[in-house]
C-alpha cells in the first residue's frame, strides 16, 4: 500500500519551493540551475515538482513543450503547516510547550524578550 503524502514538505521540497518562492514561476530546467548544492539531477527535480503538484502545493502551465511552475501556497503558509505539524506530533498540540522549549534552548534578544512582555500581558489583560 503507497504512503500517505506528507501535507509538510520533505527537505528537497522545500529545496524546490525556495527556488520557486524566488523566481515565482520556473521550469524544470530553471528550478535545477538555481539549485544551490548539493546539486539535484533533472529528473529528481521534474519527481519533486510533481509530487509538489499532487500535494496541492504548486501547478503548471504549457508553455510550448516547456511545463512552467508556480507556487500555489506562500511561504508562510507552509510555514504554518510545518509548525502546526511540529507542535501536533512533539508537544501535545500545545503551543506553548513549543514556545517554553524554544526559549529554553536559546536566548531570546532584547527586542524579542521585550515582544513576549508585551504578549503576555495582552493574555492576561484577556
Amino acid at each position: 500500500m503507497p504512503r500517505r503524502p506528507s501535507p509538510t514538505l520533505t527537505e528537497a521540497e522545500l529545496r524546490v519551493m525556495e527556488v520557486l518562492w524566488r523566481l515565482e514561476r520556473a521550469t524544470v530546467a530553471d528550478v535545477t540551475e538555481a539549485l544551490g548544492p548539493p546539486q539535484l539531477a533533472y529528473n529528481s527535480v521534474l519527481t519533486t515538482l510533481r509530487i509538489l503538484e499532487q500535494k496541492g502545493h504548486v501547478t503548471h502551465e504549457e508553455a510550448g513543450r516547456a511545463f512552467v511552475y508556480h507556487p500555489l501556497i506562500a511561504r508562510e503558509a507552509a510555514a504554518g503547516s510545518a509548525v502546526k505539524n511540529v507542535v501536533e506530533k512533539f508537544f501535545g498540540n500545545s503551543t506553548g510547550a513549543l514556545a517554553l522549549r524554544l526559549i529554553e534552548n536559546e536566548r531570546p534578544s532584547n527586542d524579542e524578550l521585550a515582544r513576549l512582555r508585551s504578549l503576555i500581558e495582552q493574555y492576561e489583560e484577556r
